[in-house]
C-alpha cells in the first residue's frame, strides 16, 4: 500500500478518537502523530522477523500522549483490527497477516492497559502521599490539602473507595460508581465483606483481607471479580491499602480498582485459541500435553492413566475424492460422535488431521479403556451423511493403559500411536491393546530404519560372498554378493533384519548402489589377481531399484570405473519385482540386457510365473527355489525329479541357464546334475563368507567339494 493510504488510515484514526480523551491538539496534528504509529504497526506486521511487542509499545505511546479516555482504546482496537489488514498489501510468502494483526491488537491492548495501570498507580501513590501529608501538615494547610485530595479523588481515572474496618463503604469516587453502576447513596449502603464476595473467589482473597484489617499487613494487590448492579461481571485490578492512626492503629481502608474486563476477555479468548482446535472446537495437542503434564506432576501412588489414539480409516480418500469441505464436515461429525462417547474425567482432543486422542484419568485397569474403545467403534459403525454423500467411515484405535509411575507423557502417547498403526496393519476398524514386547520390536525396527542411511555413510555394512559352482565339475563359476550390517550395539545383522525396512523407507536405493559398487570393486581385484579364472558376481536388485531411472547409468558407471566387462556382473531379481502392468522395470531390464549384463530370475517356482511367460523377459538365467532341493533329497523323488527335469528342459529351450539353490548334500547334487542343471549354490559348495575364502578357492584351482560331497 502507498503512503497516501497510511495517511488516510491515520486521518480515520484521528476522527475515531478525537473527543474520547482530552488532548489539546488539533485534528491535523493528531493525524500526523497517529501516522507515525500507523507506519510502525504496518512495518511490524509485514516484517520477516515478526515482533508483536511493537504493538505493546504503540499502546504505551498512546497513554504517554494522554489518550486515556474510556472510549479511546475501544475505538482504536476496532479500527486497527478492521482496517490494518488492508494496508499490508501482499504479505511475504508464509506470513499469516491476519494472525499477525490479531497479535499486534492483543499486544497493543496489553501495552495500553499496562501503561494506564502504571499511570493509575502513580496517581494512587500521589493520593496516598497527599493523604499522609494532609494528616501531618499544620492546621493552616489542612483546608488546601483536603481540597487537593478531593480534586484528585474526584477526577481520578480509576475507581477509588473507602471503608471502615467493618467493611462499610463510606466514600466512592465517580469512576468507581460508573464501574459498578451504583449511585453514591446505593454504594455507601454496601458492605465490602457481605456485598463484594464473588462465588469463585479463592479462600486466600479473604484471608489476605483479614490480615489487612487486623493491621498485620499494610496493603495487598490482586485481580478479583465483582458483580455490577445490573448483574454483569467485571474483572478488576484491586489494590487495598490500610490507613493507620498516628499511634499506628488501623483507621480505615482505601481501595483502588481498575477495570480490566476487556483485557481478561481478550486473554481468555487467546487462551481458548491456544488450547482448542478451531475446526471442531475440541481440545488440541497443546491441551493434551498440558493435561498429561498435570496428571504426571501429581503424586503417582496407585493412579493409572489410559489413552485411546484414534485415526480415521480412509480419510485421505474422502478428502481427495470429495474435497476438503466434505472432509471438514466429516471431522466435525466425528468429533460430535466421539464427544457423546466420553464421560467425566476423559479429555477428547483432535491431534491434527484425522487423528484424535481420548485421555482417561484414574482408570481401574485395561478393561476401562477397552470398553471405551468398543463404544467408539460402535458409534463410528453407523454411516455419516455429509450433504448428498453417505460415508462409511471406520476408525483404528491404539489403546494404552498403564500405572502413572511406570511411564511418562511422551512414552504414553508414542506407545498409543504405534499401537494404533498396529490396529491398522491388523485390518483396520478395530482397536489394539498395547503390547510391551511388540512395541519394543516396533521401536527397534523404526530405529534401524531411521539410522540405515547414516550407517551406509559410516561404513557399517559389509559384503560376504557365496560360491556358485558348475554342477559338471564342481568348479567355481561365480559368487553371490550378500550384504550384512555390523551394527554398533546389535552386532552383525542378516538381511532378514533390515532389507524389508530398507525397502519401506526407500534406503534400499542408496544401500543397493553401495552394494553394487563394492561388489564390482571386488571382482576387479579378483580379475587383477586371477585373470579369466575370476568369477562373475551376482547382485540382488530390490523391486524399488527397478523403478529408479538412474539404475542403468549407475551400472554403466560402476562397470567403467572398474574396467569390467558387463558379463562380469549378474543382477538378480524376484518375480515380485516384475508383477504389475508397469513397463518401466521391463524397459530398464531390456537396456541392461542389451549392454551384456547377466539378468537372473531368483527363487523361481515360488510365485506365479510359468516358463512360457518368461519368453517376453530379457533373462539369462533361472535360479530354482530351494524348495526343489528339499524335494530331491527324499527317497521318493521321482515326481519331483521329473518336474525339475521339465523346468530345466524348458529353460534350456529358451536359451536360459539354470542354477539350483539350497544344495546341501551329494544326493541333491547328483540329482540336479542328472536333470541337466548348469550351476548350483548351497552349503555343499560353501556358506557365505569373506572375500578371502574365495581367494583361497581360486588359488587352489580345485573343485569346491569332493565326490563324496565334502567341502574342500
Amino acid at each position: 500500500m502507498t503512503h497516501v493510504d497510511h495517511e488516510e488510515f491515520a486521518r480515520r484514526w484521528a476522527e475515531a478518537v478525537v473527543g474520547t480523551s482530552y488532548v489539546p491538539i488539533g485534528r491535523r496534528v493528531l493525524a500526523r502523530h497517529l501516522l507515525g504509529l500507523t507506519d510502525r504497526l504496518v512495518e511490524a506486521a509485514v516484517a520477516v522477523e515478526f515482533d508483536p511487542s511493537v504493538g505493546r509499545q504503540v499502546g504505551v505511546d498512546m497513554v504517554a500522549a494522554h489518550f486515556t479516555g474510556t472510549e479511546t482504546l475501544r475505538e482504536t482496537l476496532a479500527l486497527i483490527a478492521d482496517g490494518l489488514p488492508g494496508l499490508l498489501g501482499s504479505a511475504p510468502p508464509g506470513v499469516d497477516a491476519a494472525g499477525r494483526v490479531a497479535q499486534l491488537v492483543a499486544s497493543m491492548a496489553a501495552g495500553y492497559a499496562g501503561a494506564l495501570r502504571e499511570r493509575s498507580l502513580d496517581e494512587q501513590d500521589a493520593i496516598y502521599r497527599a493523604g499522609l501529608r494532609a494528616r501531618r501538615q499544620a492546621e493552616q494547610a489542612l483546608a488546601a490539602s483536603e481540597a487537593k485530595f478531593r480534586a484528585m479523588f474526584t477526577e481520578a481515572a480509576i475507581g477509588i473507595g473507602m471503608s471502615d474496618l467493618e467493611g462499610n463503604i463510606t466514600e466512592a469516587n465517580p469512576a468507581l460508581l460508573r464501574m459498578f453502576g451504583y449511585t453514591l447513596e446505593e454504594f455507601t449502603r454496601l458492605n465490602v465483606v457481605r456485598s463484594m464476595i464473588h462465588p469463585e473467589d479463592a479462600a486466600s482473597v479473604w484471608e489476605t483481607y483479614g490480615e489487612l484489617i487486623r493491621g498485620e499487613r499494610d496493603h495487598f494487590r490482586m485481580e478479583k471479580r465483582y458483580y455490577r448492579a445490573d448483574g454483569g461481571e467485571i474483572w478488576t485490578d484491586l489494590t487495598v491499602s490500610l490507613v493507620r492512626e498516628e499511634d499506628g492503629a488501623p483507621a480505615y481502608q482505601v481501595a483502588l480498582l481498575e477495570d480490566i474486563s476487556e483485557r481478561r476477555r481478550l486473554q481468555d479468548k487467546l487462551e481458548y485459541q491456544a488450547f482448542h482446535d478451531p475446526l471442531t472446537g475440541l481440545a488440541n495437542r497443546a491441551r493434551v500435553t498440558e493435561r498429561l503434564g498435570q496428571i504426571f506432576a501429581g503424586p503417582a501412588g496407585q493412579r493409572r492413566v489410559g489413552v485411546c489414539f484414534l485415526d480415521l480409516d480412509g480419510f485421505k480418500v474422502v478428502n481427495d475424492s470429495l474435497g476438503h469441505d466434505v472432509g471438514d464436515q466429516l471431522l466435525k461429525t466425528v468429533a460430535s460422535r466421539l464427544t457423546r462417547c466420553c464421560g467425566a474425567g476423559q479429555l477428547l482432543a483432535r491431534m491434527g488431521g484425522d487423528e484424535f486422542v481420548i485421555v482417561v484419568e484414574d482408570t481401574a485397569g485395561e478393561a476401562d479403556v477397552a470398553a471405551l474403545a468398543e463404544k467408539v467403534l460402535t458409534a463410528m459403525a453407523e454411516p455419516i451423511r455429509v450433504g448428498d454423500h453417505e460415508l462409511n467411515v471406520t476408525t483404528s484405535i491404539g489403546v494404552v493403559e498403564r500405572p502413572v509411575v511406570d511411564t511418562n507423557p511422551e512414552d504414553l502417547l508414542q506407545a498409543a500411536d504405534i499401537t494404533m498403526y498396529r490396529a491398522k496393519a491388523d485390518g483396520k476398524a478395530r482397536y489394539a491393546m498395547y503390547d510391551q514386547n511388540r512395541n519394543e520390536r516396533e521401536v527397534a525396527r523404526f530405529t534401524l530404519s531411521a539410522t540405515m542411511v547414516a550407517a551406509v555413510e559410516r561404513g557399517e555394512f559389509f559384503l560376504v560372498y557365496q560360491p556358485l559352482a558348475s554342477l559338471a565339475d564342481r568348479s567355481l563359476r561365480g559368487v553371490e554378493a550378500l550384504v550384512r550390517w555390523r551394527h554398533p550395539t546389535l552386532g552383525v545383522l542378516g538381511p532378514d533384519r533390515f532389507i524389508d525396512l530398507a525397502a519401506e523407507s526407500g534406503a534400499i536405493v542408496q544401500l543397493g548402489r553401495w552394494v553394487l559398487a563394492r561388489a564390482c570393486e571386488q571382482v576387479r581385484a579378483w580379475r587383477e589377481a586371477f585373470g579369466d579364472a575370476a568369477p562373475f558376481v551376482s547382485v540382488n536388485l530390490a523391486p524399488r531399484q527397478l523403478h529408479e531411472s538412474a539404475l542403468v547409468a549407475d551400472v554403466t558407471k560402476v562397470l567403467l570405473d572398474n574396467g569390467l566387462d558387463p558379463s562380469s556382473l549378474q543382477l538378480e531379481l524376484t518375480e515380485q519385482a516384475l508383477m504389475g502392468d508397469e513397463t518401466g522395470p521391463l524397459t530398464v531390464l531390456t537396456k541392461l540386457h542389451g549392454m551384456g549384463v547377466r539378468i537372473a530370475l531368483d527363487d523361481f517356482g515360488t510365485g506365479y510365473w510359468n516358463l512360457p511367460d518368461l519368453r517376453r523377459l530379457p533373462l539369462h538365467e533361472l535360479k530354482l527355489a530351494g524348495s526343489f532341493a528339499l524335494g530331491l533329497q527324499s527317497s521318493s523323488t521321482l515326481v519331483d525329479q521329473r518336474i525339475v527335469a521339465a523346468l530345466v528342459d524348458m529353460a534350456h529351450a529358451l536359451e536360459l541357464t539354470v542354477t539350483a539353490e539350497g544344495i546341501e548334500t551329494p544326493t541333491q547334487l547328483d540329482r540336479f546334475r542328472a536333470v541337466g542343471c548348469d550351476t548350483g549354490q548351497g552349503a555343499l559348495f560353501g556358506l557365505p563368507g569373506g572375500a578371502e575364502r574365495i581367494d583361497t578357492s581360486l588359488r587352489a584351482a580345485s573343485p569346491l567339494c569332493d565326490v563324496s560331497g565334502e567341502a574342500l
